[in-house]
C-alpha cells in the first residue's frame, strides 16, 4: 500500500507523513530539503537556478519512486511526502507560467519528465491537503528556515491554485483534507480524523 501526500509549501506534509507512518508501521519517504545543493540558492534567485532545482527534484523524485515500487510489491506500506507529479504539474508549469523558466529549459524539463513518467506506478491514495494562505504562512514562519523568508505570498497563491486545477483533474483514488483549522501535531484527535477518513477511503472502515 502506498499513500502520497500532496500539497503547497508549508502544508504539514512532512508531519503528517511521520504521523501516518507511526500509526501504519510502514516506511515514509521524504522530498530531500536539507541535502538539496540548489533551494538556497533558488529562493534567492529563481530565474537563474530554476531549472537546475527542478531537474535536480525531478531525478531525485525519480530513483524515489522506484525504491517504493520494489517495497510494495514486496507487500510493504510506504508514505510518501511529495510526489513526481507535484514536480512537473505544480512547480515546474508555475515556474514557467510566472516567466521564471523560459521555455525552453521548460521543454526539455517535460521531455524529462515524460520519459521517466511510464516507469512510475500511482500511489493507492492520494491525500491532498489542502491549506488557506495565512495556514500555510504561519507554518513556514513556526519552522523557521532561513532560505524560505523570502517567499512572497503571491508564488504561494499561484502555488495553491495550480494545485487546485491539478486536484480537479486527477484520475486515482484521492482523498482531499482541508488542514486550514486542523493540528494533527498537537491534537491526536485532528490526526484521528484524518486516520478515519483514510481508513473509509482505502478499506471501506468507520
Amino acid at each position: 500500500m502506498h499513500i502520497a501526500i500532496v500539497g503547497n509549501i508549508g502544508a504539514g506534509k512532512t508531519s503528517l507523513a511521520h504521523k501516518l507512518a507511526h500509526h501504519f508501521r510502514w516506511e515514509v519517504f521524504l522530498e530531500d530539503v536539507d541535502d538539496n545543493p540548489y533551494l538556497k540558492d533558488f529562493y534567492h534567485d529563481m530565474p537563474r537556478w530554476a531549472f537546475h532545482l527542478q531537474v535536480y527534484f525531478l531525478n531525485g523524485r525519480f530513483r524515489q519512486t522506484q525504491r517504493i515500487k520494489a517495497l510494495t510489491r514486496a507487500g510493504k506500506g510506504v508514505v510518501q511526502d511529495r510526489t513526481i507529479y507535484e514536480d512537473a504539474h505544480i512547480f515546474a508549469a508555475n515556474l514557467h507560467e510566472s516567466d521564471l523558466l523560459s521555455t525552453r529549459d521548460y521543454d526539455n524539463y517535460c521531455g524529462l519528465f515524460e520519459s521517466m513518467i511510464n516507469l512510475v506506478e500511482p500511489p493507492d491514495l492520494l491525500l491532498y491537503l489542502r491549506a488557506d494562505l495565512s495556514k500555510l504562512i504561519r507554518q513556514i514562519e513556526q519552522r523557521g528556515r532561513d532560505y524560505e523568508n523570502s517567499i512572497s505570498i503571491e508564488y504561494l497563491k499561484n502555488l495553491n491554485e495550480h494545485y487546485e486545477k491539478w486536484i480537479a483533474g486527477y484520475t486515482g483514488r484521492l482523498l482531499i483534507v482541508d488542514v486550514s483549522e486542523l493540528d494533527y501535531v498537537r491534537n491526536p484527535e485532528d490526526l484521528g480524523t484524518v486516520i478515519e477518513r483514510i481508513n473509509a477511503t482505502l478499506f471501506g472502515l468507520f
